[in-house]
């Protein structure tokens, strides 16, 4: 166990042996980081919070904090759990969840958190997602595998970016974005599909295809029908393709709505 004499760790916190923890850094009671994992010299991590393997946390990142709601109290239960393989960069800020849902803030595995991004409380954060610097997430967001946030971001309470979506850097998200979509601009709107995103990550020609398809039907095809209708179709002509199934799914699923897409000239 490499852990430097200038650091303070509490005497309940779990360290495996093979972590490495620098110079400087605090860790608060209840606090176990696996094998691999690396906090950088100042950061400071309070508990409960289970901190998986591999990950590598930056200086000065703030990890396990209190939520930042006003009905919390000191005592309630109150959790974080990251995963493996994250890296988790300068200035992130990192929340518990509070007894309004399961009282649990998760991070899943291989993300990647730039410099300054927030986490609030209760949210859950997928696999292999990307959150550029500055990009936040307000309590109760979930965000899906491969998601892209660009930088300086903010995610509204309880709402949903699905998996393979691309966020512009800027946007303002106060709906559920579907998966496979890409929203972009100052008055963010669903602009397209996630094409290059889909192929970088290995799908078919013919997925890509559905998914074309499928954005069209919702977003350019649906003026002046209901949007339950668009779905049903969809539902019936692409019902073997797994991608739309999951695209109908987060809009079927959604409690706050979705966000809009392009105004037609």
């Amino acid at each position: 166990m490499a852990i430097d004499k200038t650091a303070r760790v509490h005497k309940s916190a779990k360290i495996h042996k093979n972590a490495e923890i620098c110079a400087y850094v605090v860790i608060g009671a209840n606090v176990e980081i696996d094998a691999g994992t690396i906090v950088e010299s100042h950061a400071v991590i309070h508990g409960p919070t289970k901190i998986g393997k591999n990950n590598h946390i930056y200086s000065f990142a703030s990890i396990g904090g209190d939520p930042q709601d006003i009905s919390y109290e000191a005592g309630q239960e109150s959790n974080l759990i990251i995963g493996d393989d994250n890296i988790i960069r300068e200035f992130c800020t990192i929340n518990r969840g509070t007894e309004k849902e399961k009282s649990l803030t998760r991070v899943g595995s291989n993300n990647m958190l730039m410099a300054y991004v927030h986490i609030a409380h209760d949210c859950q954060l997928g696999n292999h997602t990307i959150m550029s610097n500055n990009a936040s997430l307000a309590g109760h967001v979930k965000v899906q595998d491969w998601a892209i946030l660009g930088g300086f971001t903010l995610v509204k309470q309880f709402c949903m970016i699905g998996m393979h979506t691309y966020v512009g850097m800027g946007c303002q998200i106060n709906k559920d974005i579907p998966s496979y979509m890409v929203a972009s601009g100052i008055q963010t709107r669903v602009r397209s599909y996630n094409v290059e995103g889909m192929r970088r990550r290995g799908f078919s020609s013919s997925a890509i295809a559905s998914i074309g398809r499928a954005f069209r039907v919702v977003y350019r095809e649906s003026q002046g029908r209901l949007l339950d209708n668009a779905l049903s179709e969809l539902e019936a002509s692409e019902a073997d393709s797994p991608e739309v199934m999951q695209f109908v799914k987060c809009i079927r699923s959604s409690k706050v709505g979705i966000m809009r897409g392009p105004i037609e000239e």
